[in-house]
């Protein structure tokens, strides 16, 4: 059994919720909240930034011949700003709109984060000038604190899972008058997280100008739904009917989307074990991310973590396609697909045939070289 096989025979589904919304060209109530001068501004913004270059679209042919699909394209984020992750478009960016026309000396931004987000804010508080404060859970890596603190940000663990954190950021914020920078949102708090979104769909605009054409099948996988919710949006903006057939993919251990699925409304699941994709363990969805998936997302998917270190080995190898270093939250949507074109039932399911061109994102790279080096070493 050569490695292809190998990983397709670790990838599964846990489960699934199928919705296939009645969906017609961008909404006007969408539109009212998330206009496209919102992403453009962001675009055209980042576009400037010293060090922007668009991250490659790779095509992982062997693998998609496998699957018997036309193509398998994978969005590679390990190179976004040296900061390894697509997180580097959204909260930087909110940070610069929220500063414009202030005294950076008198503001502090704050967030809660797995890691990758948190780079971010602290990336851009240190471009902007001003304080920055992190909240981590304890299960966020020593080399994932250390990366944050490296950019100048203070770094405080709270002893709980990623919601605990996001509850102690806010009190924090509440006490101290911070701005917070999250990406996701609640009651009171929407702006900002619009702002990050707004960030994310610089990927789309790349993807879009690199294409002779779109894709027939996009899998994005969700913590909160951030990214789902823009890279979404943005697709239907730019292609109105023609959007194609959107997947989410979540870990079995935090799929609040796919509880949000069968509630029909924004829903919030309890965390009882962490999985090893740490950027995915959300239990709480946002609820601008879940105005936009309501109305478009056909299909939610959890998954295991049993792919996961196969996957990040394959891609690796090259043996899938050109070799990619892909951290543990950048194979969702590969071990996705992968489970469905494997199932003539899931395939039925997800629309997939020999014509489809799939797109997913590999959204972070080595963000932990040390984690990253022995899962490649089979040591962890």
């Amino acid at each position: 059994m050569d490695s292809i096989d190998r990983f397709i025979g670790h990838c599964r589904l846990t489960d699934h919720v199928l919705r296939n919304p009645e969906r017609g060209p961008y909404p006007e109530e969408l539109e009212k909240d998330f206009p496209q001068k919102l992403f453009t501004d962001a675009q055209n913004a980042i576009s400037t930034w010293e060090g922007y270059s668009p991250t490659s679209l790779h095509s992982l042919s062997p693998l998609a011949e496998r699957l018997e699909i036309a193509d398998l394209l994978f969005k590679d984020e390990s190179t976004r700003f040296g900061l390894g992750s697509f997180k580097a478009l959204g909260g930087a960016y909110a940070v610069q709109k929220l500063l414009d026309g202030k005294s950076a000396g008198e503001i502090t931004v704050a967030t809660a984060t797995d890691g990758n987000h948190g780079r971010s804010v602290a990336w851009g508080a240190r471009r902007a000038g001003c304080d920055c404060v992190i909240y981590i859970h304890r299960e966020v890596s020593e080399g994932r604190e250390k990366a944050m603190a490296d950019l100048g940000a203070r770094v405080v663990r709270v002893d709980g899972d990623y919601d605990e954190s996001v509850r102690q950021c806010a009190e924090d914020a509440a006490a101290n008058d911070w701005e917070i920078i999250s990406d996701t949102s609640w009651e009171g708090y929407e702006n900002t997280p619009k702002l990050v979104m707004a960030g994310y769909t610089m990927m789309v605009r790349e993807i879009l100008d690199e294409s002779s054409q779109p894709p027939t099948h996009v899998i994005i996988q969700a913590g909160v739904g951030g990214l789902a919710g823009a890279i979404t949006a943005a697709l239907w903006q730019a292609l109105g009917q023609k959007l194609p057939h959107i997947s989410i993919v979540e870990s079995e251990y935090s799929a609040c989307l796919m509880a949000s699925a069968r509630a029909g409304n924004a829903s919030s699941v309890e965390i009882s074990s962490e999985t090893m994709m740490a950027g995915l363990s959300c239990g709480e969805t946002s609820r601008i991310a879940w105005r936009i998936l309501e109305r478009s997302a056909n299909l939610f998917t959890s998954i295991p973590d049993t792919a996961v270190a196969e996957g990040m080995r394959l891609l690796a190898s090259g043996e899938a396609g050109p070799e990619i270093e892909a951290g543990e939250c950048a194979l969702p949507g590969v071990i996705a697909i992968s489970a469905i074109a494997a199932n003539p039932n899931y395939r039925k399911l997800a629309q997939i045939d020999k014509n489809s061109r799939v797109l997913v994102f590999g959204c972070e790279g080595a963000t932990d070289p040390e984690i990253y080096n022995k899962i490649l070493a089979g040591e962890a």
